[in-house]
């Protein structure tokens, strides 16, 4: 046993000796030999009996280590056959050490107060204080990766010392097999063509046999450098299954397929688009190919054109840069209407719920889904904050009509009112953080979703109705489709009609923004109905102490990039008024995309928009941010303008480095 441990054992007590004895010599001195010759004899009673105590207290140390590392197992001699060390608690000096650690450490005995975090960077032993066995991470001593457990020891001294007897297990040959099976996990992938049926269309077939080969040929060299299976299952979909080891590369690259790919142009001129589905940590091949379809799915769901990463946890996201294109299909939108009138027909009562601070695509689809219930003469709710909202015009104008006097609740008369027969429909949101009442939506187990937007990845699950279009303009398109096949021309009341037409002229910038063959047609539709676009725009108009204000954050506006205008403020204001600022900033020359922040109630609100190649879903998403290519937004909790503005800025930067 070294001196260090021979002191930790009887730590201090040769002065106390020292002064037993000086005593005895004042005492001598001082002609009191009685009293010398009694501490004298004393002072040596108690030397024999600390001789005999350390002698004592040292075996009882060293049959525990013993002991100790016995239960482990020993090899002939009685030494241990891993590397063992005591270390005293708090802060972690070294007391004794065995061979074995000595030996893979260098530490030497004769090294007086050496700390073990001198020898392990970082480590420390609050893990033992805290009632664990086994340090969280691993400690590497050349080159070797070992797992370290360790239990306490009282050194039986006067300070009550509590030492760590800690043991150091080599797993390096278990660790390198274990990453060997993770890096060596399939991971099971789907590849499919966005827009086969328009790249195809009209075409011949010789020059579709030319367009499917210059697809497989992008298709396979890119998928040559994965060293995975590639197999054709569909004109327009693969398999593809490769290691997860080169999963990695794949990401680094930012899935360079996705950019190659539109390099194949159709006679017609439409560039081909894939979106990519990855499923990785299935405990299957089953299970692998299931998270495949939901990243397929999502993506889909989000426009198309990029990667989904779907593991057991969550989404990630790749690409997804470029414009939606349409690929809807009308008899989605026919069989959609047919499963959402019978789910209206058997249900007891219908709740209409959108977005919180509702505009006028939430309160105009919601008014579009009212009357299917009146169709089909259900008792129906739209849940919304009367005074909350950027619709008051066409709110007041609502209530106004005797039929829907009593249209509008609030969330909390809402889940009063529902029962285990009610249906919700959610329209223009497909987040459920950011429905009006969150509540109402746990509380009913039948919902259905009506939305335009990009699905972010806490999207709401289950639906029994998923209506989800990221190319339509806007929730009232949808809403309008559906009408179209569920109801007669005359049962469509003006206000409702007004209302649908609202919601397509403000998600669509009066139809110079997200517009496609099918926005004309519904907003056609809608004015054979009787909606009127003058008195529409009439709910657009603000008064000039808003107009004024919304000049006002223009002013403030800053370029970024020389072609981004970012308003940060310091003061609240209104949601309507910041989305207005953001429209007015793209009236500016040189302007593709804008940003308005502004602080309200414990967070920042940021109002995005983009005419250009910006897509400011994806610039939103990282700030917890949806919406889709061209109108986007987030909501930032507990943080300042200057914390979401420099944070905005990186999430820029970095989307401009690809």
């Amino acid at each position: 046993m070294n001196r260090k441990l021979g002191r930790l054992i009887q730590p201090g007590m040769g002065m106390y000796f020292g002064v037993m004895v000086l005593f005895s010599v004042a005492a001598l001195v001082l002609r009191h030999p009685y009293l010398a010759a009694s501490e004298a004899v004393i002072t040596a009673l108690l030397f024999v009996f600390y001789q005999f105590n350390k002698v004592h207290r040292r075996r009882e140390l060293e049959a525990y280590i013993h002991s100790a590392t016995n239960t482990l197992g020993t090899t002939d001699g009685g030494k241990t056959p891993f590397p063992m060390v005591l270390a005293r608690l708090g802060d972690g000096a070294l007391i004794w050490a065995n061979e074995p650690f000595m030996k893979i450490s260098g530490f030497k005995d004769t090294m007086y107060e050496q700390h073990i975090s001198e020898l392990v960077p970082s480590f420390t032993t609050d893990w033992l204080t805290s009632g664990k066995s086994e340090y969280p991470y691993d400690v590497t001593f050349n080159d070797r990766r070992y797992r370290v457990y360790g239990t306490t020891i009282h050194a039986d001294d006067p300070q009550g010392t509590l030492l760590a007897a800690l043991y150091f297990t080599d797993l390096t040959d278990l660790y390198q097999i274990r990453d060997e099976y993770i890096r060596s996990r399939p991971v099971v992938s789907l590849i499919l063509i966005d827009n086969y049926e328009e790249l195809t269309k009209n075409l011949g077939e010789s020059a579709i046999s030319t367009l499917n080969a210059n697809i497989n040929g992008v298709i396979t060299r890119w998928a040559d450098g994965y060293h995975g299976m590639l197999r054709r299952l569909e004109r327009n979909r693969y398999l593809f299954v490769f290691e997860k080891r080169d999963l990695q590369d794949a990401i680094n690259n930012k899935f360079s397929i996705l950019e190659d790919v539109h390099e194949i142009v159709s006679p017609g001129g439409i560039a081909a688009s894939i979106s990519f589905g990855l499923g990785v940590d299935g405990a299957t091949f089953e299970e692998g190919y299931d998270f495949a379809a939901l990243a397929i799915e999502m993506s889909l769901s989000r426009g198309g054109d990029q990667a989904v990463i779907k593991d057991r946890l969550n989404f990630e996201f790749y690409g997804g840069r470029t414009r939606e294109t349409d690929h809807r299909s009308k008899v989605r939108s026919r069989v959609t209407a047919n499963s959402l009138m019978e789910l209206i027909g058997n249900a007891s009562q219908v709740f209409i719920m959108g977005h919180r601070m509702a505009d006028l695509d939430a309160v105009g689809s919601a008014m579009g889904v009212a009357c299917l219930c009146r169709k089909k003469g259900k008792t129906c709710h739209i849940v919304m904050d009367v005074e909350k909202n950027a619709a008051q015009k066409l709110v007041q104008e609502i209530v106004s009509v005797p039929e829907y006097k009593d249209i509008f609740i609030s969330g909390q008369d809402a889940l009063l009112l529902c029962d285990a027969a009610s249906i919700l429909i959610v329209v223009d949101t497909n987040r459920p953080d950011q429905v009006e009442c969150h509540p109402l939506l746990e509380s009913i187990p039948k919902v259905c979703v009506i939305d335009h937007h990009r699905r972010a990845a806490d999207y709401i699950n289950p639906v029994v109705v998923n209506f989800h279009e990221p190319y339509a303009s806007s929730a009232a398109e949808l809403v309008t489709e559906l009408l179209q096949y569920a109801v007669e021309k005359a049962d469509v009341m003006p206000i409702e009609a007004k209302s649908l037409l609202a919601g397509l002229f403000l998600d669509t910038k009066s139809f110079n923004v997200r517009t496609g063959e099918r926005t004309f047609e519904a907003a056609a539709f809608l004015r054979r109905l009787g909606a009127d676009p003058i008195e529409v725009k009439k709910l657009l108009q603000s008064d000039l102490q808003t107009t004024m204000e919304r000049y006002q954050i223009i002013k403030s506006a800053r370029v970024y990039r020389n072609e981004i205008a970012i308003a940060a403020l310091n003061t609240t204001t209104s949601r309507p008024l910041a989305a207005q600022a953001a429209d007015e900033l793209l009236n500016i020359t040189g302007f593709q995309t804008s940003f308005v922040l502004y602080p309200s109630d414990n967070q920042v609100i940021i109002s995005a928009r983009s005419i250009g190649d910006a897509n400011v879903q994806v610039i939103l998403e990282p700030l917890g941010g949806g919406g889709n290519a061209a109108t986007a937004g987030a909501q930032v909790k507990d943080a300042t303008v200057k914390e979401v503005l420099d944070r905005l800025v990186e999430s820029i930067d970095k989307y401009y480095e690809v």
